[in-house]
């Protein structure tokens, strides 16, 4: 059963838009570190910052799943240096802002001075697959999803 609530009830239903994807085939931990780093982001600053790390140009910063993550040379970003460029999980979250603003525009908030309220990441559906290699049957493998909402404010510049 796919999601539709929001985990936040932030503000006038006016002021805000929200968008929400359920199910995406990316990893949850990816989304977490990319959600803490979200928050409190302008909206335009925040697409730039994810296109930046597709680029290679900078990482994310990896503050709680780190363990046996190597480090970045250059300085360090938000006081750490290990860190990764997950392509997919960015892409994901870039067309969910996108569609943040698009929900924004539809409204009539003024898109230069949005700002994520609210980002949140949580466990989908697993789903089930075998492999199928053996004479009798194949492994089981899990392929996990990812459920990731977005909530932004028009805020007074």
């Amino acid at each position: 059963m796919a999601k539709k609530v929001y985990q936040a009830k932030v503000g006038q239903e006016s002021k805000i838009a929200r968008a929400m994807t359920t199910n995406a085939n990316i990893s949850l931990k990816y989304s977490t570190e990319i959600s803490n780093q979200l928050k409190g982001k302008q909206l335009d600053k925040a697409i730039a910052w994810l296109e930046r790390i597709l680029a290679h140009e900078e990482y994310l910063p990896l503050k709680k799943y780190h363990k046996k993550v190597a480090h970045r040379k250059g300085r360090a970003v938000e006081g750490v240096k290990s860190g990764r460029y997950p392509e997919k999980a960015i892409k994901a979250f870039v067309n969910l802002l996108e569609s943040v603003k698009s929900n924004a525009d539809f409204k009539g908030l003024d898109a230069d001075k949005l700002m994520i309220i609210h980002a949140f990441a949580s466990k989908g559906i697993s789903r089930q697959t075998h492999q199928s290699k053996g004479k009798i049957g194949g492994k089981a493998r899990r392929k996990n999803a990812t459920h990731i909402e977005v909530i932004v404010s028009e805020v007074k510049a």
